[in-house]
C-alpha cells in the first residue's frame, strides 16, 4: 500500500504475556487503539497491526517475525509504533537487540510514552526504562512464584492439574483441585491395574485408556507413551504433592487421592524393576492361556501363533519353542488345549450341598478375620510409633554430623522411613474396615465359586486372567498328546472339587477351628 506524500507509513505492535490475557482481556486492542491515536496526531497512515501473546523476555515471537517480514518487503522507512517500552521487551538485552534489528530492517521505533533517539541522554533514559520494565517483570514473576510456592507448602496444587482432576474456585480459598468424576475412576482403574499386574505392560495401560469411550484421547487418535509414564509416576494420584524445582518436598495434598500410597509405591517398584517383554495384544486375546500354561516336557511357557495353509486360511496353535525340548515346534491345536481347560473349569463347579458347607465356612472365616484385623490395627499402630522414633533419631544424626556423605545416606534412609510411615498410616486407616460388607462379599465369592466358567466366557482378557489367578495356585502344565497334568487349584476350589485322576489328595478336615491350617493338598506332576 502506498501512502500520500504528506503521510508516513506506520504499523503497530502490541503484546500481552499469555494467550489467556489475549482471549479474556482487552490489552491488545487498547494498545493498538492508543498507537493509532498517536499515529493520527502525527499524520501517519497505519497499514498493519502485529500482535503477540508471549513473554517479553523472548525475542522469538510469531508477531515479531511477521513484523520484520513486512519491514523487509518495504522500500521506504516505516514507523513502528508501540504503546510502551515494556510491550516491545521486558529485558534490556532483548530491547536493545530488537531496537537495532528494527533500524536495520528500515523501521523507526516510536511511542506515545517515550521518545527514542541516538543521543546519550535519550539512550540513558531508554535503557533506564527498559531496566525498570525488566525489574517489574522479574518482581511480578517472583511474587507470583512465591504465592504459588506458599500454596504448595499448604498442600494445594497451583499448576494445571493432571488428567483426572480439575480446578474449581472455592470461596475464601481460591482455586482448589477436585476429582473429575468422569475421568478419575478410569485413571484409578488403570493405576490399580498396573500395580496388581492386571496390565502387564505400560502398553496395555495405554490400550485400556484408548479403548475407554470417556477418556480424552490426545488429538482424537492416541495417547502418547510418555503421558502414560508420567501418569504412573505422579504421586499426586496418591494424595500427595511435591515440586523439586521450588524445593517443596513431598507432603499431604488438599485433594482426594485416586489410589493409595501403597499402590503408588507398588507402581514405582514395577516401573524401576525388571522390564517385561511386551507381547502382542492380538495374540494375548486370541490365545488366552498364553503365559499361564507350561510345556510338561521342559517346564518352559508355551507360546502361540497362527499357521497359514496353502489356501490362506489361518490356523491357531500353541507350541513350545525351547531349543532343547523334545516337543520343540510341535504344535497343539488351540481348540484342543482350550477345550480341555474348559472341561477342568466345568469339573470345578461344586454341588449345592458343598456350597452350603462353604457358606458356613465363609461365615466362620469372616468372623475370625474381623478379630484378626483388630489385632493387626494394634500392631500397625506400634510400628507407626517405632518408625516415628527412627525418623526422629535420623534427624538428630543429620544435625550432629558434618559429613556430606553421611548426610546424603541419612536423607535417603529418612525418605524411605517417611514412605514406610505413610504406608503404615494408610494401612491403619483401612485395616478392620472391609471395602464391602459381608453380604456383598459373600454373593461375589459365591457367584465365582459356583461357576468360574461363566467369568472365563467373558470377552475381556482381564476377566480371563482373573480366573487363572483366582482358581489356580500354580501354572498349569500340558503334555502334547496327553493333555493337562493335575491342576493345583486354589484352596477354595480344592475343597469343593472332585479328585482329579487320582492325583489330587486332601487330608480330611479336623474341624473349623482354625480352617486354613487344617487344609493340606499335594499336586502330582506325573
Amino acid at each position: 500500500m502506498e501512502a500520500t506524500k504528506e503521510s508516513k507509513i506506520a504499523i503497530t505492535y502490541a503484546r500481552v504475556s499469555s494467550k489467556k490475557q489475549a482471549k479474556e482481556g482487552a490489552g491488545l486492542e487498547s494498545q493498538i487503539t492508543r498507537c493509532r491515536q498517536f499515529a493520527e496526531f502525527r499524520g501517519y497512515e497505519v497499514v498493519a497491526d502485529f500482535k503477540d501473546d508471549i513473554t517479553g523476555k523472548s525475542a522469538s515471537r510469531n508477531g515479531l517475525k511477521a513484523l520484520f517480514a513486512f519491514l523487509n518487503s518495504m522500500d521506504e522507512e516505516v514507523i513502528v509504533l508501540i504503546d510502551d517500552i515494556s510491550r516491545l521487551a521486558r529485558s534490556v538485552v532483548v530491547h536493545n537487540q530488537l531496537y537495532e534489528e528494527i533500524k536495520k530492517a528500515g523501521g523507526k521505533l516510536e511511542s506515545p510514552s517515550i521518545e527514542f533517539g541516538e543521543s546519550s541522554d535519550q539512550k540513558l533514559i531508554v535503557n533506564m526504562l527498559a531496566s525498570v520494565s525488566q525489574h517489574f517483570g522479574d518482581k511480578n514473576r517472583e511474587q507470583t512464584n512465591n504465592r504459588m510456592r506458599a500454596r504448595l507448602l499448604n498442600g494445594y496444587w497451583p499448576f494445571k492439574p493432571p488428567i483426572g482432576y480439575k480446578h474449581i474456585s472455592e470461596r475464601g480459598n481460591g482455586k482448589i483441585v477436585v476429582k473429575d468424576e468422569v475421568v478419575a475412576p478410569i485413571i484409578a482403574e488403570a493405576l490399580n491395574g498396573y500395580a496388581t499386574e492386571r496390565f502387564s505392560t505400560q502398553s496395555e495401560v495405554k490400550r485400556f485408556l484408548e479403548d475407554h469411550p470417556d477418556f480424552p484421547i490426545y488429538n482424537g487418535k492416541y495417547i502418547p507413551h510418555q503421558r502414560i509414564r508420567e501418569m504412573l509416576e505422579k504421586v499426586m494420584y496418591a494424595g500427595y504433592i511435591e515440586h523439586a524445582p521450588w524445593d517443596v518436598s513431598r507432603r499431604k495434598g488438599q485433594h482426594e487421592p485416586l489410589i493409595s500410597f501403597e499402590t503408588h509405591k507398588a507402581i514405582q517398584e514395577r516401573l524401576h524393576g525388571r522390564i517385561k517383554v511386551q507381547n502382542d495384544l492380538r495374540t494375548k486375546i486370541d490365545f488366552s492361556l498364553r503365559g499361564f500354561v507350561d510345556c510338561a516336557d521342559c517346564g518352559n511357557p508355551l507360546t502361540a501363533c497362527y499357521s497359514k495353509s496353502r489356501n490362506g486360511t489361518k490356523h491357531p496353535y500353541y507350541l513350545c519353542q525351547r531349543k532343547t525340548c523334545v516337543s520343540k515346534g510341535k504344535s497343539i491345536r488351540r481348540a484342543d488345549i482350550e477345550g480341555e481347560f474348559e472341561n477342568i473349569l466345568q469339573a470345578m463347579t461344586p454341588s449345592h450341598e458343598l456350597m452350603e458347607i462353604f457358606s458356613k465356612i465363609f461365615a466362620k472365616v469372616w468372623n475370625n478375620r474381623e478379630a484378626l484385623e483388630k489385632e493387626k490395627v494394634k500392631s500397625i499402630q506400634k510400628q507407626i510409633g517405632a518408625t516415628g522414633k527412627q525418623i526422629e533419631q535420623l534427624l538428630d544424626r543429620i544435625l550432629d554430623t558434618s559429613s556430606a556423605t553421611l548426610v546424603s545416606a541419612y536423607e535417603k534412609r529418612l525418605k524411605d522411613l517417611e514412605d514406610k510411615k505413610l504406608i503404615l498410616v494408610e494401612k491403619a486407616a483401612k485395616t478392620g474396615k472391609p471395602i464391602t460388607g459381608y453380604s456383598q462379599t459373600y454373593r461375589t465369592a459365591l457367584e465365582f465359586l459356583s461357576n468360574p466358567q461363566k467369568l472365563w466366557g467373558s470377552d475381556q482378557l482381564e476377566d480371563k486372567r482373573a480366573v487363572l489367578k483366582l482358581a489356580f495356585d500354580e501354572r498349569l502344565q500340558y503334555k502334547r498328546g496327553r493333555g493337562f497334568r493335575t491342576a493345583c487349584m486354589a484352596q477354595a476350589f480344592a475343597l469343593f472339587s472332585p479328585k482329579q485322576g487320582g492325583d489330587l489328595m486332601m487330608v480330611p478336615l479336623t474341624g473349623f477351628e482354625p480352617v486354613a491350617p487344617s487344609l493340606r493338598m499335594t499336586c502330582s506332576t506325573n
